[in-house]
């Protein structure tokens, strides 16, 4: 029987899944990994961690199926993207990994900035100027680590550490790769211009893969740390976003993902390239398309922190009900009217990522009235996210990248309410997926494809079902048009105010 194990090594867990083509999933298991934040705005792990996951996950998987090692033919790995993982000569991890939402780095995008001309910058490498970019990361470690920088002599990410880790090989995987800034995306190769901007030898990227390119085979060594058979296939692996959005079925052009996690990610399949600062550039896993992308910095966290900060009665009201706090405050802003009665929120709490590339956005609530109740703040908490979600859309369309479909997937997809003002503010239907396990589906179905397992690039779809199908409500364009303008408004206005809590 022919099976494969893909492994998630994600920012709060490493996570595992094995299953048997061509549709079976025979189980999954998971480990908690530690987000270290030593300094305000750091974000750091511990890749050691990330090998102990990953050794006592593949055990447990084969247990949990009863599947010997040997019918195990591949493994592939994703990741979040770009940590950032430095080895010594002897192959030692000399710090811990600087993650890709560490904010540590901001003289030293600026430098770059001024430094180099950002339009040709992104016309070669396909991505803007910010903090996720290698070089900045490796900058601020020549500058504060001086000894830590003497001694790099591999720069790779989180995926491709455990590909090392297992095969003995260092390689890069190509979407590490060009969201780190050092692909030229009009030849689609690394550039050694873009690499001299990290300062660093030429030598210390690592060659390039394809994620379904076999980079080697598990060692004696890492055979017997795992559990796997020795010999055993591993390809490039995945960008955990990337590797999700393809296992939901995101696989022609104009498809478009909405991931409605802790942050919200929004991903459309494309034919071309079109490089532009306000979104990430990613290739897709299927040869000959790419993977345009938008990131929030919050989503599901910001309801999250209404429902501890602000909705605190009906928290509890929701407890004594037996039911969650999220499912009670959606019945209570089911009964508001669309548009909340003139509150609108704009949520970007953390700053924002996509778009706007504005760290010092911030959380605004206008229109309140003394008729208002935490209900219409609670919808129009969705709307925000709902017109914020509009602001990508906008932009795919300004590229020329139409979109044919819009699929929902992950905990916020099971809010009606919240999938209902999505469809009504886009006015587009809103498939919805249930089951989907994640990246890790996308990691081993990449296995499979670089085994030469299957050849069917559609297949992993067939692990996950469609839900229900969320019509928009003609009625309701007129409203969400002219709440979309007010929303984009509201951010220019505050945005003339400077910085918050600075003078």
């Amino acid at each position: 029987m022919s099976c494969v194990i893909g492994l998630d090594i994600g920012t709060t867990s490493t996570i595992g899944i094995l299953i048997r083509l061509p549709d079976a999933m025979l189980a999954m298991t998971t480990r908690p990994s530690t987000l270290m934040s030593p300094h305000q705005g750091w974000a750091e792990q511990d890749p050691a961690q990330w090998w102990d996951n990953a050794c006592a996950i593949v055990p447990e998987l084969l247990a949990k199926a009863g599947v010997p090692a040997s019918e195990v033919k591949a493994v592939g790995v994703t990741g979040m993207l770009p940590a950032v993982v430095l080895l010594d000569e002897a192959g030692a991890v000399l710090r811990p990994s600087i993650q890709q939402s560490d904010g540590r780095c901001g003289a030293q995008v600026a430098a770059l900035l001024d430094e180099i001309d950002e339009a040709t910058f992104i016309a070669k490498a396909g991505n803007g100027i910010n903090q996720q970019l290698v070089a900045a990361k490796l900058r601020w470690i020549e500058e504060h680590e001086a000894d830590v920088f003497s001694r790099i002599t591999t720069v790779f990410g989180s995926y491709d550490y455990i590909n090392w880790r297992l095969t003995g090989r260092r390689t890069v995987e190509r979407n590490w790769a060009l969201e780190a800034g050092f692909i030229d995306i009009g030849q689609g190769r690394l550039d050694d211009t873009l690499i001299d901007l990290a300062h660093i030898p030429r030598s210390a990227i690592p060659e390039s893969v394809a994620a379904h390119e076999t980079v080697g085979t598990v060692t004696k060594e890492a055979a017997a740390a795992t559990g796997l058979a020795e010999g055993t296939p591993v390809v490039g692996g995945a960008a955990d976003h990337i590797a999700s959005a393809y296992a939901a079925g995101i696989t022609a052009p104009g498809d478009v993902l909405l991931k409605f996690g802790g942050a919200i990610d929004i991903m459309i399949a494309t034919a071309e390239a079109r490089p532009d600062p306000r979104l990430y550039l990613d290739y897709h896993l299927a040869p000959g398309l790419f993977m345009p992308n938008g990131c929030m910095a919050s989503g599901g966290s910001a309801l999250n922190w209404f429902v501890d900060h602000i909705a605190k009665f009906e928290k509890r009201e929701a407890a004594e009900a037996g039911m969650s706090a999220h499912a009670h405050l959606d019945r209570l802003a089911a009964e508001t009217p669309p548009g909340a009665d003139g509150v609108q929120i704009v949520p970007y709490f953390l700053g924002e990522k996509t778009p706007i590339h504005d760290p010092d956005a911030r959380g605004t609530i206008t229109g309140l009235s003394l008729n208002h109740s935490v209900a219409h703040m609670w919808r129009a908490l969705l709307e925000g996210f709902g017109y914020a979600i509009g602001h990508h859309v906008e932009v795919f369309a300004e590229l020329g990248y139409p979109t044919s479909r819009f699929l929902a997937s992950d905990g916020g997809s099971r809010s009606r309410l919240w999938m209902q003002i999505v469809a009504d503010i886009l006015q587009e239907p809103i498939q919805l997926l249930t089951g989907h396990p994640g990246s890790s589906l996308g990691a081993a179905w990449m296995a499979a494809i670089g085994a030469g397992l299957t050849s069917d690039w559609d297949g992993a779809t067939a692990f996950i079902a469609k839900g229900e199908r969320i019509l928009p409500n003609p009625s309701h364009k007129a409203l969400y048009r002219h709440g979309y303008e007010r929303f984009r408004q509201t951010y220019l206005a505050m945005s003339t105010l400077g910085p918050a809590g600075r003078s």
